[in-house]
């Protein structure tokens, strides 16, 4: 906590120089749809339930099984405390019912409130400023077109001096710079929608890139992985042994779109979240282009990099139905695994009935730390694609933080191959995220 609180007083000295020097620029084409005071037409609705979708911004403004979309309360932990999303449904007291076109598009695009106060970088107006006006209003003429709902926004509980919203000023000055999206001509118009995609509407940065001390994003290190609220958000770009750059097209355009890629991935946690509310609603060729721009960036091994053995040598001395290799001797971890996992993922790692419970060749069994297959047993896996429901159970409440480190090591080890890591004070610390 010292480090992290010499780092602020390091960005507000920062700021303080860097702030009137910062560059903002605007644009004001493609707004002709969407005259002051007349009706949002079917078509910019269209284009805003789409965009909105993208953003995913039901995800992070809709407190799960609540039936009150876009009503806020969202808990986000951080390192400085919990900040809670906002109501943006259109309850003109609660909500967004009451600002101006220029109040939300400062909001989005800059991250100020319609009372002047400066929003928390949880929410990714670092990204989104480089959305056009015409895209952010016709988000907003969405929003509006749906039902207000009187929710009152959530304080939020961050000590000092983290609660100081206006410090954020200075926090901009250092990490933030107002700016529009700019297409690169020397790039073809595929090119540039993926990046538009991917930096802009979907801040894919947010999740997958590491951050500094002052929880800025260190550029340098774009798409590597990071940590966040317990999940690991992993490597995207093209390396071939630590990114995706051993996936093909395809396979990464069906991750987006489904939530898996066999023998690669099944997503959970925030990203599938992410799948499940936005990425499964793009249109192919927006998938496919968003694709190809991730695939164009700078590979990096990132900070923590995870060999993957698509081949562990216990699960292939397994059958679906029976143990082999290390299951030979039973332990704590392969017993509560047979008693409550092996239905499903089989002891060779393919998975019954679905794809999505395929283990072999997957980061997250990979990953000596364990981090995203204990929070899958804590958690378990909820989301909705097309018509299919993927489901894995929570075992959060069933389960000591001994007897879930034991099952998370054994599956790291089983599926993996590798001696995992997880303590139960590991377990405990992921069970209060």
């Amino acid at each position: 906590m010292k480090r992290l609180l010499a780092a602020i007083g390091a960005v507000i000295v920062i700021g303080a120089v860097a702030y009137v020097m910062l560059n903002r620029t605007d644009d004001s084409a493609g707004t002709a749809a969407l005259i002051a005071g007349a009706p949002p037409t079917a078509e910019v609705l269209a284009r805003g339930e789409y965009l909105t979708k993208a953003a995913d911004c039901v995800a992070c403004h809709t407190v799960p099984d609540s039936h009150r979309p876009f009503a806020g309360g969202v808990g986000f932990k951080l390192p400085i405390g919990t900040i809670y999303s906002s109501n943006i449904t259109p309850d003109p007291v609660d909500g967004i019912g009451k600002w101006s076109d220029d109040e939300f598009v400062r909001a989005v695009r800059e991250g100020v409130r319609n009372d002047g106060a400066h929003l928390y970088p949880a929410f990714p107006y670092t990204s989104y400023t480089k959305l056009s006006r015409s895209d952010v209003l016709a988000i907003k003429a969405y929003l509006l077109s749906l039902p207000a709902i009187a929710r009152k926004n959530r304080a939020n509980d961050l000590g000092f001096p983290f609660n100081q919203r206006w410090a954020m000023g200075f926090w901009n000055a250092a990490f933030f710079k107002s700016q529009r999206f700019v297409a690169d001509p020397s790039k073809p118009a595929e090119w540039n929608s993926g990046a538009y995609l991917a930096t802009a509407l979907g801040h894919c940065a947010e999740c997958h890139t590491p951050r500094n001390l002052g929880f800025g994003l260190e550029h340098g290190e774009e798409f590597a992985g990071q940590e966040l609220q317990g999940w690991k958000a992993y490597n995207i770009t093209p390396d071939s042994k630590y990114g995706i750059g051993g996936w093909t097209e395809g396979e990464t355009v069906q991750y987006l779109m489904t939530g898996h890629a066999d023998g690669h991935a099944s997503a959970s946690g925030p990203m599938g979240e992410a799948v499940a509310h936005s990425l499964q609603f793009l249109n192919p060729a927006d998938a496919t282009a968003l694709v190809g721009y991730l695939r164009s960036m700078p590979a990096h091994e990132g900070k923590h990099p995870i060999d993957i053995d698509p081949k562990a040598a216990p699960a292939l001395a397994s059958s679906a139905a029976a143990p082999g290799g290390d299951a030979t001797t039973q332990s704590e971890g392969s017993t509560l695994f047979e008693g409550a996992c092996a239905s499903c993922h089989q002891w060779n790692g393919t998975g019954q009935e679905t794809p999505y419970a395929s283990l072999l060749g997957t980061r997250n069994v990979n990953d000596v730390s364990g981090a995203n297959v204990t929070q899958a047993i804590l958690q378990g896996v909820k989301m909705r694609i097309g018509e299919t429901d993927v489901y894995m159970p929570a075992f959060a409440g069933a389960y000591s933080n001994t007897e879930v480190a034991a099952l998370a090591n054994y599956v790291v080890g089983h599926f993996g191959g590798k001696q995992g890591s997880v303590t139960p004070d590991d377990v405990a610390k992921r069970r209060s995220l």
